[in-house]
């Protein structure tokens, strides 16, 4: 018996993380210009996958297993901004559109690998 593929569902859960970094962002550029504004931006990704607690499992003795001796990664603190306008408004058009780029790539990967499984999956169905 075949265990369920959870791919489309985090893929789907990124799209949604996506969709509201993307509603964030266009709203720090919409008040770019309003005093006093601060930029505002959402918990990474990475950040909402390691709530969610999956964890890797070896289901056959020949798997490669996680090793107890890898140190773990440590979070980066990014800068708030690049700059400080007169307005006291922290927002910097420059590093907001940076983020939308980001965005855009990302969203793009995520649609590619969610295709490019769907393929394959489909590809497995008419074989069998």
């Amino acid at each position: 018996m075949t265990s369920p593929v959870y791919l489309f569902d985090l893929a789907s859960r990124q799209a949604q993380w996506l969709a509201a970094r993307q509603s964030t962002i266009s709203g720090n550029i919409a008040n770019a210009n309003t005093p006093g504004y601060r930029a505002r931006d959402i918990e990474p990704f990475a950040d909402v996958l390691d709530k969610t607690k999956l964890a890797m499992v070896a289901t056959n003795g020949g798997h490669i297993g996680l090793d107890a001796a890898r140190p773990e990664g440590t979070k980066v603190k990014k800068a708030e901004t690049w700059d400080t306008v007169y307005s006291k408004n922290s927002v910097s058009l420059e590093q907001e559109l940076i983020k939308a780029g980001e965005i855009d790539r990302q969203h793009s990967l995520n649609t590619s690998i969610v295709k490019a499984f769907h393929r394959m999956l489909m590809s497995s169905v008419r074989t069998a």
